[in-house]
């Protein structure tokens, strides 16, 4: 298993990952490549509990020293919750990325399915490719 790219989740080419919850809900955030390419991260905002997102829209924005990167829904739904956490203390996206540092869940729309999304192993190769 990587150390950087845990098993249980999936991933996508814009480098977030995605954890399948109950109920079909997800919770999204970015994988330790990104947060690794964009630095000390210093602002998060999530955008407002309820609005409706199709595959590919702006959920979040990440913002570092360096550069913002939007972040982009992988499916379907609603976005339930914003991590509360991020407003004070963006920086646990760098130093948790795949716990703490979480932003948003989403309830998936029904016939909404995570079927194009990589696995660990995949997510690696796309890395190693330079993407």
């Amino acid at each position: 298993m990587s150390h950087d790219h845990p098993n249980d989740l999936l991933y996508t080419s814009s480098h977030e990952w995605v954890r399948r919850e109950a109920n079909g809900e997800i919770t999204l955030g970015v994988t330790y490549h990104a947060q690794e390419a964009l630095g000390d991260l210093v602002y998060a905002e999530t955008y407002p509990v309820g609005k409706r997102l199709e595959a590919g829209d702006t959920c979040a924005v990440v913002e570092s020293v360096k550069a913002a990167s939007d972040v982009y829904a992988p499916v379907a739904g609603t976005l339930l919750a914003g991590n509360p956490v991020l407003a004070k203390t963006p920086e646990i996206i760098n130093q948790d990325p795949y716990g703490e540092g979480w932003l948003v869940r989403i309830r998936m729309e029904a016939g909404s399915d995570l079927a194009g999304l990589l696995d660990a192993a995949a997510y690696e190769r796309l890395l190693a490719e330079g993407h």
